[in-house]
């Protein structure tokens, strides 16, 4: 059996084949930095992951991208409320975005180009569109013609008539006297502070699609193979994209599109009004293991809606680590299990179905007659993530001892604006520390410190 994936682009599962053999291009839509990154965030981020994964247990070589969106109208006016410069206010964020992918054994992405340092290839391709009379210019920026772009519309299934309701007419994204029409460049006002450029196009700064544009073709070309995000950016974002390049470049944009469905907590949309918000900090605070995070992630179909509970976080945790107790009792008995690895695949060539995928991998372990056991395992968590066959033995180095000691004084001094800037020193080093009665325990949050891949 092959690889299918649903192709949200033709609406059907497609037998999967790379533009290059053995090598897969793929890009992810990033963070916009200008707070931590939340549990849906993360449910996108750990999907893409899963693919990756899964491409490079088939054989593929993979080339992810991911960008940081680092300036648009959220982070500029984030950066001017906390008087930051847009460098030093989105780099805390962008920080703290490689610490939870680490936290959740996401892969390291093969490049995390920032949108700041694109401008120049933003101006190309905006100059382009232009030229071939795809763009225009007003008063406050340059904005794209859908009228003239043949099929806008294809990947969310909606005709030009029905755009007017759609379009976010309010945003600053939007072309007001034609709500239709998306804006590919700013030109500067007052409320952007000191953030612009200044470029053949004038002084201002891009709109934020142009960004995925620029950076997905510059260093995967186009076509390329997979585009994945969450459903929530079908529309207006992964189909504007499809227009300013398609009309760009004059080539097909990607071949795949991959979306995964909502996170619903209690049965809601997540809301910080409803208090059902949640980062990966959040959690970690109640004393929850993120790979919990990233088990629950796979007991659904990344197509289906997932609903986020505390309690079905805890079962989670409970069946993670009711799994891991049960393969530390494993003896080592010999070589893969063909049987049960072979049920695994079959459940992943089928649009990566975890769920089931989750299934096989219990009734291996729970097999008393199956061999080849841990190897099996180990080449399913290759893909899981979950570090099943990871022992852990925390040895608490001097620097984090001090660290802690350092809090207590704090806290002792109910200076609580110091411990919580050393719990967070700890958070960086890979430390999570819980308040008992008893004192300070700490927990190593994961086993290797996350590195930086950008200056």
């Amino acid at each position: 059996m092959v690889l299918k994936l649903y192709n949200t682009l033709t609406r059907k599962k497609q037998v999967f084949k790379a533009i290059k053999k053995s090598q897969v291009g793929m890009y992810t839509c990033g963070l916009t930095v200008y707070n931590y990154g939340h549990i849906g965030n993360y449910r996108a981020f750990v999907a893409s992951d899963i693919l990756v994964k899964y491409l490079k247990y088939l054989g593929y070589k993979v080339k992810k991208i991911v960008n940081i969106t680092n300036v648009d109208d959220k982070t500029i006016k984030g950066s001017i409320k906390e008087r930051k410069s847009l460098k030093e206010f989105t780099r805390k964020y962008e920080k703290a975005f490689f610490e939870d992918e680490v936290s959740l054994n996401i892969e390291r992405a093969w490049k995390y180009p920032r949108a700041t340092e694109h401008i120049k290839e933003m101006v190309e391709l905006i100059e382009k569109l232009l030229k071939k009379g795809y763009a225009y210019k007003t008063k406050d920026g340059i904005y794209f013609n859908i009228k003239k772009f043949k099929n806008y519309g294809k990947l969310a299934r909606i005709k030009l008539e029905d755009l007017r309701k759609c379009a976010r007419i309010n945003s600053d994204e939007y072309d007001k006297e034609n709500p239709r029409d998306f804006a590919l460049w700013k030109f500067y006002d007052n409320e952007d502070g000191n953030v612009f450029w200044n470029t053949k196009l004038g002084k201002g700064r891009p709109g934020w699609h142009i960004e995925c544009s620029v950076m997905s073709t510059k260093y995967l070309g186009q076509p390329f193979d997979i585009h994945t995000g969450g459903v929530d950016l079908i529309f207006p974002h992964h189909e504007n994209e499809i227009a300013q390049s398609e009309a760009g470049n004059a080539k097909k944009f990607v071949n795949y599109w991959i979306h995964n469905e909502w996170v619903m907590v209690n049965g809601k949309k997540m809301s910080k009004s409803l208090g059902n918000y949640y980062t990966i900090r959040d959690l970690i605070q109640r004393k929850f293991n993120p790979l919990a995070l990233r088990y629950f992630y796979l007991t659904g179909h990344y197509r289906s809606q997932l609903n986020f509970t505390i309690e079905s976080l805890k079962n989670s945790q409970n069946s993670l680590k009711r799994l891991k107790n049960i393969i530390s009792e494993i003896k080592d008995d010999g070589k893969v299990n063909a049987i049960y690895l072979k049920k695994f695949e079959n459940a992943m060539n089928n649009d990566l179905d975890t769920p089931k995928g989750l299934q096989v991998l219990w009734a291996l372990v729970r097999d008393e007659t199956a061999v080849g056991k841990l190897k099996t395992i180990k080449k399913i968590d290759s893909v899981f993530g979950l570090d099943l066959l990871k022992k852990e033995k925390v040895v608490v180095p001097a620097n984090v001892k001090k660290l802690v000691n350092e809090r207590e004084i704090a806290r002792d001094g109910k200076d609580w604006k110091k411990a919580d800037k050393l719990r967070e020193a700890l958070f960086a080093l890979g430390y999570q520390i819980n308040d008992t009665k008893d004192g300070a325990k700490i927990t190593k949050i994961w086993n290797r410190k996350p590195k930086l891949p950008l200056s």
